[in-house]
């Protein structure tokens, strides 16, 4: 019967993390099939060990006590203790997954973390952490990663205006630091939080989003360093949308040149329903 329980909670644990809507605060959508999947498979191993118990009921009715099965002597034989790390090995992702709230990334896990941009500072291809500028290059081989970037910057390059939406955000964001000698002084526009960092003056600040390439787990902020006509009094975690000329800066923090939105407008927006972008392929 427990197995019955732990089965049909998982079923409806996966169910409800689609129907509302959190299974994209956990991975790409992209591999959302992959939940689909898990969905239907352990509803079909409920219904079969729903009929294996049944039949299991209707077999111990048929004999005599001296028949029993010896699977239920030997279960009901295992220490209590051992039975209980059973249970909570199967009920604590159940429990912190129905009662535990799903956290939104936001800037205090920039602060939290540390905003030191490796990815930038490093040549080292294999870094985990990733923030600003987007890296897929370790899903591919050399060649492969290149020729994926001639066809975005073929893509990208032809447009004098850039809009970046959620849609392509990080594939814009990583075709704009592949080549940004090639977009400088192209107009740009797109949505993020704002983070002042160790921006260097009231004007400039970072505009960013929370990214997930594959799954959470390799998940990065994402945007750029943006400079204001004046001072600005924005607070961290307040959603923008800026348009501007795009240049180019040496950060010193950084220890890198990185390009850097000259903004000619923008304008305050509410926090979309789901803050991440995603990688498209």
């Amino acid at each position: 019967m427990f197995r019955i329980f732990v089965l049909l909670l998982f079923t409806y644990f996966f169910f409800h993390l689609h129907v509302s809507g959190n299974l994209s605060k956990y991975i790409n959508m992209k591999y959302s099939y992959l939940s689909y999947s898990a969905i239907w498979i352990l509803a079909f191993l409920t219904i079969v060990q729903i009929i294996t118990y049944f039949k299991q009921s209707e077999k111990e009715n048929c004999h005599s006590d001296c028949c029993c099965d010896h699977e239920h002597e030997h279960e009901s034989k295992k220490p209590f203790y051992k039975r209980m790390i059973v249970y909570m090995i199967f009920f604590f992702p159940l429990i912190t997954g129905f009662f535990l709230p799903i956290a939104t990334l936001d800037s205090n896990i920039v602060k939290a973390k540390g905003f030191s941009f490796k990815a930038i500072e490093s040549n080292e291809q294999y870094a985990q952490t990733q923030y600003l500028r987007p890296d897929t290059s370790v899903y591919y081989g050399k060649e492969g990663y290149d020729e994926l970037m001639a066809e975005e910057f073929k893509k990208y390059s032809r447009k004098n205006t850039i809009s970046l939406h959620d849609e392509d955000y990080l594939k814009g964001m990583e075709t704009i630091y592949n080549y940004p000698g090639d977009f400088l002084d192209k107009t740009v526009e797109f949505n993020g939080f704002t983070y002042k960092g160790d921006a260097l003056n009231n004007k400039q600040m970072f505009i960013l989003r929370f990214g997930i390439i594959h799954c959470v787990a390799d998940s990065g902020v994402f945007g750029m360093l943006v400079e204001f006509p004046s001072n600005m009094k924005l607070k961290d975690d307040e959603w923008i949308h800026v348009k501007g000329s795009l240049s180019s800066i040496y950060y010193q923090p950084f220890k890198a040149a990185i390009p850097v939105l000259q903004v000619k407008e923008w304008s305050k927006i509410e926090k979309p329903d789901d803050p991440y972008v995603y990688r498209g392929y």
